[in-house]
C-alpha cells in the first residue's frame, strides 16, 4: 500500500456510504424530512435573488459567463453549473434564513442543493427518488465532518459552513452523478483541498454570504472533475501532514475521525437539521427565545430595559457577543445586541426587521449597547450540545430582575411543522415569484418522489423575463 493511500478508511467509508445509498434504504421519516428541508432551502434561495450581494454576483458572472444551462433561483437568468452553484449558494445563505445543524455547525441546504441541482439540469433524467438519495447523502456527510471537528473549529476563526460545507456538497453531487466509491473518494479529496472560509467575514462584509456558494461550487468541481478522471487527496481526512483534520485543528488529536462514519445507515443526521424562524445568526436564537418567554410572564418593552446580561459559552460570546457598530446587514444579523434590540423594538426578528435604514438608528444602537455577553465557563464545559445555551438576566428600570435559562432554542429543539415550513417558503418565495409559480414549486417538491426529471423544478425557479 502506498503512503498516499495508507490509512484512508474514514474517507473510504464515507465514499462507500455515499455511492451505495439507495432511496429504498432511507427511512420514511428521513424521506419526509428531506422534502421539507429542500423546500425551506429553495425558499431562502429564491428570496435571496434580489439582495444586493446576490445581484452583484448575478451581473458580473452574467458578463463573464456565456453559458445559460442552469437557473439562478428567483431570477430571470441562467449561468454555467459552477457559477449557478456559487450564486444560488450565496442566495440561500444570503439573509441568515436557512437551516442549521447544531452539532455539525453547518448550514446544510446552502451547500448541498446548489451543487446537486445543476447536476440534474446538465444531465436531464434524474428522478425525484435519485435526487432525494443524493440530497440525503450530502445532508448526512456534512454534519458528520462538522461533529468530527467540534466547536473548536469555528472558535479558531474558521467558518465551518464553508470549510466543512465542501464535503457535503461533494457528497451530494457525487451521488447525483452516480460516481462509484473510488471516484467519490477523489471527489472528496478534490473538494477538501479547496476548503476555506474566515469568520472575520461576519464583521460587516458581503463575502460571508458567499462562503456557502463557494463551498457548493468547490464540491461540484470535486464531483465533476472526479467523474472525468481527475484525482484528489485519497486520505483527505486522515493524512497527518496537510490533511483536513490535522491542518484545520492545528493538532493531531483535537478532532474525532470516528465521528465521520459513526451511525451511517442507522443514525440519520438529516433529522438533526433545524430551520430558522428568525432572520439572524442561530447563536442569538436561544437569547431571543428567553426574552420572549420572560415577556410572556412579565410584560416589558424596549423602554423598560436598564440592562441585559447574557451568560453563554465561549463560542456564543465570540461569535455574536461583540459590541455592535453599524457596518452593514451582515454585522447586524450576526450581533447579539442588535438582534435583542430589534426584538424588543419591533416584537419580531424576521426579514422586514433588517433593513439598511435601521442599522444606525440611535435608539436601537443605544439599546443594543445595553446588552452584555459574558463567558460562562460552566456552559462551555457542558460541550458541543450546549454551545448555544444561555442564561439571560434582564434588569428593568423599575428595579425588577428577570432571569431565564434556555438550553437550546425552541426551533433547534423542536422540528418545525410542515405547515410552518410551507408558510415560510410561500412567504419568502413570494417576494420574487408570482403566486402560481410558488405553488407549482411547493407541490413539485412535496411530491418530488414522483418526479421523472428533477430539472423541471429548476426551470420552475426561474423568474420569467
Amino acid at each position: 500500500m502506498s503512503q498516499q493511500t495508507a490509512g484512508n478508511r474514514y474517507t473510504q467509508g464515507i465514499a462507500d456510504f455515499v455511492s451505495g445509498l439507495q432511496y429504498d434504504a432511507i427511512p420514511k421519516e428521513v424521506r419526509q424530512r428531506i422534502k421539507l428541508l429542500v423546500l425551506d432551502a429553495l425558499g431562502c434561495g429564491i428570496y435571496g435573488a434580489d439582495l444586493e450581494w446576490s445581484r452583484i454576483l448575478q451581473r458580473r458572472l452574467g458578463e463573464l459567463d456565456a453559458t445559460r444551462a442552469c437557473a439562478v433561483w428567483g431570477a430571470a437568468q441562467g449561468l454555467s453549473a459552477p457559477h449557478a452553484a456559487l450564486v444560488n449558494g450565496t442566495q440561500v445563505q444570503g439573509f441568515e434564513l436557512d437551516d442549521t445543524h447544531l452539532l455539525g455547525v453547518l448550514h446544510t441546504g446552502a451547500v448541498v442543493l446548489p451543487a446537486l441541482i445543476p447536476v440534474a439540469e446538465t444531465r436531464p433524467g434524474m428522478s425525484g427518488r435519485e435526487f432525494m438519495a443524493a440530497a440525503v447523502a450530502g445532508y448526512e456527510v456534512g454534519p458528520r465532518v462538522g461533529i468530527c471537528m467540534g466547536n473548536e473549529h469555528i472558535a479558531q476563526g474558521w467558518h465551518s459552513g464553508a470549510t466543512v460545507g465542501v464535503f457535503a456538497a461533494a457528497a451530494g453531487a457525487a451521488r447525483g452523478l452516480k460516481l462509484d466509491a473510488g471516484k467519490t473518494v477523489h471527489a472528496l479529496g478534490i473538494a477538501g483541498t479547496q476548503s476555506s472560509g474566515l469568520m472575520a467575514a461576519q464583521f460587516g462584509s458581503m463575502v460571508k454570504r458567499m462562503h456557502a456558494g463557494r463551498a457548493a461550487q468547490s464540491g461540484l468541481y470535486g464531483a465533476q472533475f472526479a467523474d472525468a478522471g481527475f484525482t484528489g487527496i485519497v486520505n483527505v481526512f486522515e493524512s497527518e501532514y496537510g490533511g483536513f483534520c490535522t491542518t484545520f485543528s492545528r493538532s493531531t488529536d483535537r478532532f474525532s475521525l470516528d465521528a465521520l462514519t459513526a451511525g451511517f445507515g442507522s443514525e440519520w443526521q438529516t433529522l438533526g437539521v433545524r430551520l430558522k424562524l428568525y432572520a439572524c445568526n442561530g447563536s442569538t436564537h436561544s437569547t431571543l427565545d428567553a426574552i420572549r418567554e420572560m415577556q410572556a410572564e412579565h410584560r416589558f418593552g424596549a423602554a423598560d430595559v436598564a440592562k441585559i446580561v447574557v451568560h453563554g459559552s465561549r463560542s456564543t460570546v465570540e461569535h455574536v457577543g461583540w459590541k455592535y457598530e453599524p457596518q452593514g446587514l451582515t454585522a447586524a444579523q450576526l450581533n447579539l445586541g442588535y438582534c435583542v434590540a430589534t426584538l424588543l423594538v419591533e416584537g419580531e426578528c424576521f426579514v422586514d426587521q433588517f433593513t439598511d435604514g435601521k442599522l444606525a438608528d440611535p435608539a436601537r444602537m443605544a439599546l443594543a449597547h445595553k446588552v452584555e455577553a459574558r463567558h460562562d465557563p460552566d456552559i462551555t464545559a457542558k460541550g458541543p450540545k450546549f454551545r448555544q445555551m444561555v442564561r439571560v438576566e434582564v434588569y428593568l428600570r423599575e428595579g425588577a430582575r428577570l432571569e431565564r435559562t434556555v438550553e437550546i432554542a425552541r426551533r433547534k429543539k423542536e422540528i418545525a411543522s410542515e405547515a410552518e415550513i410551507v408558510a415560510k417558503f410561500e412567504n419568502l418565495a413570494g417576494h420574487a415569484l408570482p403566486r402560481r409559480q410558488v405553488e407549482q414549486i411547493r407541490d413539485a417538491v412535496l411530491g418530488i418522489e414522483r418526479e421523472n426529471d428533477v430539472s423541471r423544478i429548476a426551470r420552475l425557479m426561474k423568474r420569467e423575463k
